[in-house]
């Protein structure tokens, strides 16, 4: 997979992707991430690339030329299945979102800035918008190194165990079940003897009734799906 980010502030970005399980990915060349400063496609010696809104109100826009520019010149050097822009209003990200966008081949982010973008670039250019939650961030940068993440680590090979993916947190609208480790008793505080009687049908029943019992109590929005 590869991926172009197009943002006004790279170096907020790339921390993200220089560690842990994203840069394994990029080093083991699973995975491309590629930044594209939008000040490179500005017009003006000033590298701007928002003005002021039509209408009058607070707060600057993002101009669609230099968005434009940039998208038009990706788009000659190879076809993209998606590209997506990083907006409060957009779709909320979800595992199965992630998990469609993981099976794709070449996508671009766009990261908003400041008010927002020229509403014809998300008419023009923009073929999903993804918000990761409902309130509103200086940037599209975070929402973008989110879903990356949550991208990227379902990608065959990314993961040392390519099952464990499968086992997360709302693969199945179900929340994970408890899990336990080393030692067996600590304190006083005992794992559960099912997990030791070697029956791996039972201790899968279990797991799938806890994580049952799990979602009811926590989020018993996601039983209603």
């Amino acid at each position: 997979m590869r991926i172009d980010i197009i943002t006004v502030l790279p170096e907020l970005l790339k921390s993200p992707f220089e560690a842990s399980i994203i840069k394994r990915a990029i080093d083991a060349n699973i995975v491309e991430v590629h930044f594209h400063n939008l000040r490179d496609y500005a017009t003006n010696n000033y590298k701007s690339i928002d003005d002021t809104q039509f209408g009058g109100g607070a707060g600057m826009v993002m101009m669609i030329e230099p968005i434009d520019k940039c998208i038009s010149k990706l788009k000659l050097e190879r076809n993209y299945d998606e590209i997506i822009y990083m907006a409060p209003d957009g779709e909320t990200l979800n595992q199965g979102i992630a998990n469609h966008i993981s099976l794709k081949k070449n996508i671009i982010i766009l990261c908003g800035h400041y008010k927002g973008v020229d509403q014809r670039v998300r008419e023009q250019f923009i073929t999903r918008e993804i918000s990761i939650g409902d309130y509103v961030l200086s940037g599209g940068e975070l929402g973008a190194a989110v879903l990356c993440d949550a991208v990227i680590r379902l990608i065959p090979g990314v993961l040392g165990n390519e099952t464990s993916a499968l086992t997360d947190s709302f693969q199945d609208n179900l929340l994970a079940p408890p899990i336990y480790t080393r030692p067996r008793d600590y304190k006083g505080w005992q794992v559960p003897e099912i997990l030791f009687s070697g029956n791996f049908p039972e201790i899968e029943k279990w797991r799938e009734e806890q994580a049952y019992k799990n979602t009811k109590e926590r989020r018993p929005d996601l039983l209603e799906n």
